[in-house]
């Protein structure tokens, strides 16, 4: 409390010190403006005295001109004791009091000058680098009867006396603070002690109470507002002490079952506000009790349809059993069920809120689902085409020999076909529940690729495609050389069939984040080709099983529709990464990074 009293009595000080720094300086400036308000007035009327006095029409040569108005403002000078400067109307110096008119430069442009021409008067304030002081200007224009401008007349004056008496105000002022600053402090520590003494008895009290010792009681002062505060705290003690059993019985009782069930419990007493919330309940709604507690469950930050359930059990005060779907902290499917509390002594004060995640189960099912579904559709297409054909067979045209080859044709192309994905389906099974062995060993890229290519060349030349690979002659790799030639062979694939003849399908191999000694961490691989592209709608969704961007044409080159999704897996396998970028009718680009050691 001794920091708080020496804290409460330096802000009285600054408060009383900044009030007079404040009131001082608005003093000082005003003193100033006022006395250089009346400088610029004085010297005004000067100028026109000075200018009324004077003839301006004097013609001659300008050696005559400069000595016959020098001569005048000396003279000036001597009457007014300030500095006197007859300028022509093209800014040339006809006569200066101080300086020699010939070794002074053009005055048109000077900002009293411009001024003056501009505004009738004109006034600067500038230093003087001949006598080191401040120094006001002021001038006005010399016209003729018809209000041509003939030539300025100028007069300075040094502003050190202002200067003087704005020294003088401030040093008083420093001193009045000292003096006041002293007086402050002492009144101010004694005002401070005043007030901190009860408080720190107080803050004593209170300490005891947080330690558990509810018996303290603060002892009595004035009836003022520090001794309301000890009476409340007083007040506070008394019924925490009342409480603190019945709470301590009802944590005991509930501590255990909270704090180990699965599911989340919530509780809403009969004023609408949240009163519990176990650990489970905290993680399933992305909250934590300290946020919840207390608040109105419309209030809490909750799923719009999460709170209209519970105002929907509030008022029919009945079980409601519903299944809904959070967005946050993540997705997530949840089985809610809502019961109303009732005592014997009351009819209704509260609702019990149970939440299970059923996330998993539900993903489970729509997978399973979506994945039956899709397969049969696979399945339909080629089992429908062999089964027609060989029914037209059936029926006939077996006698014709030539349709007959044609149909039996289709039946073996479609048998593959259905061989193929029936294949895949196991492959991308294994894959998914990663129940294949990854047997992982160095790797020479240069030759690796140069065999996949080979793979496919007999394939690209029926189409005129061009085949090329960009790899250094020293880059190894470490990773499942089956898995990666999958890869591989899938992607350079894929870039055949949607490639037109005579394009160009390539593949680039460059090393990622070298370190000091050269060796390189990772390796992009990026196979690019210049076929028909893909649409930005279709992109976020070509590795997902079964998608096909062009589905007559993906079914014609005999495609599955899982080959990217296999990809995708097996990359991930790897520990790397799979991104696509694409143009339609330009070409498409799989960038894929993968890990050099394992």
């Amino acid at each position: 409390m001794t920091k708080f009293r020496a804290k409460l009595t330096l802000i009285l000080i600054v408060l009383i010190g900044c009030s007079m720094l404040v009131a001082g300086i608005f003093m000082a400036k005003v003193l100033e403006n006022s006395h250089t308000e009346s400088l610029k007035q004085n010297m005004e009327r000067e100028l026109q005295v000075i200018a009324a006095t004077n003839v301006w029409d004097r013609t001659g040569t300008e050696e005559e001109l400069v000595s016959y108005y020098s001569s005048q403002a000396i003279r000036l000078k001597q009457a007014t004791n300030e500095r006197v400067t007859f300028v022509r109307a093209d800014g040339k110096v006809l006569g200066d009091s101080d300086e020699n008119p010939t070794h002074m430069d053009n005055h048109f442009t000077r900002p009293e000058i411009a001024a003056a021409r501009s505004e009738g008067v004109g006034y600067m304030t500038r230093f003087s680098d001949t006598l080191h002081v401040n120094m006001l200007y002021a001038a006005i224009p010399i016209k003729d009867k018809n209000q041509q401008i003939l030539g300025y007349l100028r007069i300075s004056m040094s502003l050190a006396q202002v200067e003087e008496t704005i020294r003088s105000v401030w040093l008083f002022l420093i001193g009045g603070l000292a003096l006041l600053f002293l007086i402050a402090g002492i009144v101010s520590y004694r005002i401070a002690r005043g007030i901190t003494r009860p408080i720190e008895r107080m803050t004593k009290v209170a300490q005891q109470i947080t330690n558990m010792n509810y018996a303290s009681r603060v002892p009595a002062y004035s009836n003022d507002e520090v001794g309301q505060l000890g009476q409340a705290i007083n007040r506070m003690s008394e019924s925490l002490q009342a409480q603190m059993a019945r709470i301590q019985e009802n944590e005991r009782r509930l501590n255990g079952v909270m704090e180990n069930m699965m599911s989340g419990i919530m509780m809403i007493d009969r004023d609408e506000r949240i009163t519990l919330m176990n650990p489970s309940a905290e993680t399933i709604l992305g909250f934590s009790s300290q946020e919840l507690l207390g608040k109105r469950y419309n209030e809490a930050k909750q799923q719009y349809e999460f709170a209209q359930l519970i105002q929907e059990c509030i008022e029919l005060q009945d079980t409601i059993r519903d299944e809904m779907i959070f967005y946050y902290p993540e997705e997530r499917i949840l089985d809610i069920h809502l019961s109303p509390i009732a005592h014997e002594d009351e009819e209704w004060s509260g609702v019990l809120i149970v939440i299970h995640d059923i996330t998993a189960v539900r993903r489970l099912e729509r997978m399973r689902s979506e994945f039956v579904a899709n397969v049969s559709h696979e399945l339909k297409t080629p089992i429908a085409a062999v089964k027609g054909f060989a029914e037209t067979l059936l029926a006939g045209a077996l006698n014709d020999k030539e349709t007959a080859v044609s149909f039996l044709q289709i039946i073996l192309d479609e048998s593959e076909r259905l061989n193929r994905l029936i294949g895949d389906i196991l492959e991308l099974s294994k894959i998914e529940s990663k129940r294949i062995p990854m047997n992982f060993s160095p790797i020479y890229l240069p030759e690796f690729l140069e065999k996949s290519l080979s793979v496919l060349r007999k394939e690209a030349e029926k189409k005129h495609i061009e085949l090329s690979m960009q790899v250094d002659d020293d880059i190894y790799i470490e990773a499942d050389e089956d898995r990666l030639r999958q890869i591989m062979i899938n992607l350079l694939s894929n870039g055949i069939a949607y490639t037109q003849e005579g394009g160009k399908v390539r593949v680039r191999v460059e090393p990622l984040d070298a370190n000091a000694d050269g060796d390189y961490e990772r390796l992009r691989l990026i196979v690019s080709d210049t076929g028909m592209g893909i649409p930005k709608k279709d992109l976020p969704r070509i590795f997902e099983r079964f998608y096909r961007v062009d589905k007559a044409r993906s079914r014609s080159s005999g495609g599955t529709g899982l080959g990217l999704s296999i990809v995708k897996h097996l990359v991930e396998l790897h520990k790397g990464t799979i991104r696509v970028h694409s143009e339609v009718g330009i070409g498409t680009r799989f960038t894929i990074e993968l890990p050099v050691i394992h």
